[in-house]
């Protein structure tokens, strides 16, 4: 179950990056995290912090609540 909700979320962002134009490293370069992790949590490999969410929703022009909505 944990699995599926990291999957929708990475799916969420992965998704948003691109229709926001930002390549993987030019999204980790905005929000201060490495390229790496920001592929990880796209892939669903990576737990992420409610802090760096917000990070992440900041960069892609969301709200928090908009990035997680539905997710569970």
């Amino acid at each position: 179950m944990t699995t599926n909700i990291r999957l929708a979320f990475g799916e969420r962002v992965r998704k948003l990056r691109l229709a926001r134009g930002f390549t993987q490293e030019g999204l980790a370069e905005e929000v201060g995290l490495h390229r790496t992790y920001i592929g990880n949590i796209e892939r669903g490999e990576e737990s992420v912090s409610l802090d760096n969410a917000n990070k992440i929703a900041k960069a892609l022009h969301v709200n928090l609540s908009e990035l997680l909505k539905g997710l569970s």
